[in-house]
């Protein structure tokens, strides 16, 4: 296992194969405001247009709206400490942890849960992400 620190003190737990599927096995953070974030799941991009099975651009649409909701908290995604993540095919889980990669850097992975389900809230839906962030603290 390998111990990393980002610029805000964040330590991340990591091996070669957390690495690979692009998660952390846990993530150290101390003090700051904690946000939970409601699943996102969506059908639609962030102009509306509808994303029917593109699991890669639902995938994509989640990230930027827990983006935009972190941002409006005073966060950013780097601060996402913790995800769960639900899909409807298990097969799209390597390209998840591809997808993920473009949103965070190398190493500094939240601590993550993926989990295939049958169906999600939303006809349609392929995917639905869940997170809490950490943000300031030390």
């Amino acid at each position: 296992m390998t111990l990393m620190a980002s610029a805000k003190a964040n330590e991340y737990i990591t091996s070669p194969d957390t690495d690979k599927r692009a998660y952390s096995l846990s993530v150290d953070t101390q003090g700051g405001k904690t946000i939970y974030l409601a699943g996102q799941l969506n059908v639609a991009d962030l102009k509306d247009k509808p994303l029917p099975g593109d699991f890669d651009g639902q995938a994509r649409a989640a990230f930027q709206r827990i983006q935009k909701t972190l941002e409006a908290s005073g966060g950013k995604l780097s601060d996402i400490v913790s995800m769960t993540v639900f899909i409807t095919d298990v097969r799209n889980g390597e390209r998840f942890s591809d997808i993920r990669r473009e949103f965070f850097a190398p190493g500094k992975y939240p601590a993550s849960a993926l989990i295939a389900i049958r169906n999600l809230g939303i006809p349609n839906a392929l995917i639905e992400i869940q997170a809490t962030a950490v943000v300031g603290g030390k």
